[in-house]
């Protein structure tokens, strides 16, 4: 049917680096499934598909760096007798799907009959193809979880919180359709589990799968070279945690060594150095285009944060610490919104005119272990609620540390908040990254003399910062959005 080509994951993305192939030629994929890891000097980031059909061939090879728009592989047509088995929905299940494709078209006035058992499929929960993907990588099947997203849908904090609850022996437990699928000559593991085998020499027949059905994961690797290697390495050549570059530890003990040894290599110290040094090159040349292209005019204001924190503090009586808001998700939110009613900051500038978006895709500045940072971008976040807006956020910020991210969040930012309280620092006047039009920038909450109608008191503080591009807006509209924000503020509870 197509190519895929390498994507566009970002205005600053020249070329990118196929790290992980999570497809094979002969593998049925449908439009938005998750087919290659690839490196953009600045995240690591899981790659979909936009084609629907048969992997016919794969035309880069992993460890390869091509320009964008190279085409990475070729899709082909549906086959008569795979299109309806590869397709990853609930009813895929069914024994004999070509003959299910027939009774399609026979018995068409049947159909509504037939349909009628997927309805307790719902309690299962709808599986995104990166929730999927996830799931793959920590051994977790999805099929035991109850989603907590919309509809029952199972997000990714639902396949981590399995994970780190059950652990690898519960999941071996879970895992008896192993010793079967190996009977039968055909070991069933993950794309990213057999890389690894090959890299550390390990027998997948040997190995007892966690994952789905008994496949066996990346973890279920590891395990096995762990065991059958011998003793631990001195510390200056044990092999680094899976981090993400300059964050791993340059030496490891023997003592932490069986604690991380079920976790990917990192890179050398070499490969770290030259990693850094690319981000600060692909970060330093994106805000000089910035500065240089785009006449950015700067407004900033101080928001009293009494009525917010106090909402916030009264929300948060009797949940649990890891559903508890922070203020930094009120701070987003008052940020959409604001977005939404000042149109003049939320869009793109290119082609020597301005395209306002109908949507609020927020950027959310994300501060990278291995320094630099990203951007990612939280979809439709003025529509959300703040519960699943600080949801939304604790996932992405966790995911652009561990490199899985995906395109759409890092090309679709329409604005993007920045927000450097935790580090102390009291406001920042950022740098826009274009084609987007307005940077909003937050710091930290201090208590701070305030007169109000003529009295004199201590209350919590935020200063805000605006930096926006003068051929679209001026102070005026920049004005109205900082404004809007602190109107938003005043009253939390409509957020």
């Amino acid at each position: 049917m197509g190519d895929f080509r390498m994507p566009s994951l970002g205005s600053d993305m020249e070329s990118g680096k196929i790290i992980e192939w999570l497809v094979k030629p002969g593998d049925y994929v449908h439009r938005g499934d998750i087919v290659a890891v690839v490196d953009t000097q600045k995240t690591v980031m899981d790659v979909e598909t936009f084609e629907e059909g048969v992997v016919a061939d794969l035309l880069v090879e992993v460890g390869t760096t091509v320009p964008i728009g190279t085409p990475l592989a070729r899709i082909t047509g549906t086959p008569a007798e795979g299109a309806e088995p590869a397709r990853p929905a609930p009813r895929a299940r069914a024994e004999k799907p070509a003959e299910k494709a027939a009774e399609k078209l026979a018995r068409k006035p049947e159909k509504p009959p037939a349909e009628k058992p997927p309805a307790k499929e719902p309690a299962l929960g709808f599986v995104s193809p990166p929730v999927r993907h996830l799931a793959r990588q920590l051994g977790v099947d999805t099929a035991r979880l109850r989603g907590t997203g919309k509809h029952g849908a199972i997000t990714h904090a639902d396949v981590e919180r399995a994970a780190a609850e059950h652990g690898p022996e519960a999941a071996r437990a879970q895992a008896a359709p192993a010793p079967p699928a190996a009977a039968a000559g055909r070991v069933r593991s993950s794309p990213r589990a057999r890389r690894v085998a090959a890299e550390l020499g390990v027998d997948l027949a040997a190995v007892s799968g966690t994952g789905p059905e008994g496949a066996i994961t990346e973890t279920d690797v590891q395990r096995a070279a762990t065991a059958a290697a011998p003793p631990p390495l001195p510390a200056a050549e044990a092999p680094a945690a899976e981090m993400p570059a300059a964050e791993a530890p340059a030496a490891q003990t023997p003592a932490a060594a069986p604690e991380k040894a079920a976790t990917r290599p990192g890179p050398t110290p070499a490969e770290a150095a030259e990693r850094s040094a690319s981000l600060r090159r692909a970060i330093g040349s994106l805000m000089s285009r910035s500065k240089r292209e785009i006449p950015h005019y700067y407004l900033s204001t101080t928001i009293d944060l009494r009525a917010a924190l106090a909402w916030m503090e009264s929300t948060n009586t009797g949940r649990p610490i890891a559903s508890r808001l922070v203020p930094a998700a009120l701070l987003l939110k008052a940020s959409a919104l604001a977005a939404r009613d000042v149109p003049e900051v939320n869009g793109f500038f290119t082609d020597d005119a301005y395209q306002p978006s109908d949507a609020v895709h927020l950027g959310v500045a994300v501060a990278l272990r291995q320094g630099g940072l990203v951007a990612p971008a939280i979809h439709d976040a003025d529509t959300l609620s703040i519960d699943l807006l600080m949801e939304r956020l604790r996932d992405l910020v966790s995911r652009a540390r561990a490199g899985r991210l995906q395109r759409a969040e890092m090309a679709d930012p329409t604005i993007t908040v920045t927000n450097l309280g935790d580090l102390g620092v009291e406001s920042v006047f950022g740098v826009i990254y274009p084609p987007q039009v307005a940077l909003v920038g937050f710091g930290r909450v201090v208590e701070q003399p305030w007169a109000q109608n003529g009295l004199i008191g201590v209350r919590p503080a935020v200063t805000a910062t605006l930096s926006a591009d003068h051929r679209v807006s001026d102070g005026l509209r920049g004005g109205r959005f900082l404004a809007r924000v602190d109107e938003l503020l005043q009253k939390p509870e409509e957020l």
